[in-house]
């Protein structure tokens, strides 16, 4: 008995020393962790590694409007980069949609979650951009729904403006998001993701708000990534 404590205790300090022990969950949104492994990046780092036998290309950080020229020019440079690995807290939409279009472009290469780390907004259609992904177990694919309501400066500008100002604001908010609804709805598509992941998951969370509510955040399970084809690679 005494032999048996003495081995979980191996096992535990073992599991501690490699980071393999679970991160604390967030209680606002139990299925996320509560501080996500995201960097501290100011916006997306892009760099080539040797992991093994592969030349791997590391995307740390923010997407910004730069990233889709970075990245184009970081493949150009490289060609024998075989894998991207992902962490981010999102950022330009469009910017993301479009780094993953370009990333389809590249035949064979492989997008990656580590395991530990977090790929959140517009870091997804990044991802999803691989024509094989994978999503390792204790990697976070986090998503939200969307929303551009939570631009609060330049609502509070328009309302002190006056009423008119206000109502053309919030037309255009408004035929924004639609607007980029319809274009992640076709990137999915394209990208060979089921749809329902915009209506069973996406669609469903709360609109992320300036006051970073984190119930706002959903995180698929090891089942989800697979039911959805968000991940179509399992190792």
């Amino acid at each position: 008995m005494r032999a048996a404590h003495k081995l979980l205790l191996g096992l535990a300090a073992v599991a501690l020393l490699c980071g393999q022990l679970p991160a604390p969950m967030d209680p606002a949104n139990p299925s996320c962790p509560k501080a996500p492994d995201w960097s501290n990046n100011k916006i997306m780092a892009l760099k080539v590694v040797r992991k093994g036998d592969a030349r791997v290309l590391l995307a740390e950080g923010p997407v910004d409007q730069t990233l889709p020229d970075r990245l184009k020019q970081a493949l150009t440079d490289n060609p024998d980069i075989s894998e991207i690995w992902l962490r981010s807290p999102g950022g330009n939409a469009r910017a993301g949609n479009a780094a993953g279009r370009l990333i389809r472009a590249t035949p064979g290469l492989v997008t990656r979650i580590p395991a530990g780390w977090t790929c959140f907004s517009a870091c997804n259609f990044v991802f999803m951009g691989g024509q094989l992904r994978v999503v390792e177990p204790g990697g976070n694919f986090m998503v939200h729904m969307f929303t551009m309501t939570g631009d609060r400066d330049a609502i509070d500008q328009s309302v002190a403006l006056g009423t008119e100002t206000t109502v053309e604001l919030i037309g255009d908010i408004e035929q924004e998001s639609a607007l980029l609804a319809s274009e992640d709805n076709d990137f999915l598509i394209r990208m060979g993701v089921s749809r329902k992941l915009l209506t069973d998951i996406m669609y469903k969370q709360k609109a992320v708000t300036s006051g970073g509510d984190q119930s706002t955040r959903r995180c698929l399970t090891q089942d989800e990534v697979f039911k959805y084809n968000v991940a179509n690679v399992q190792e």
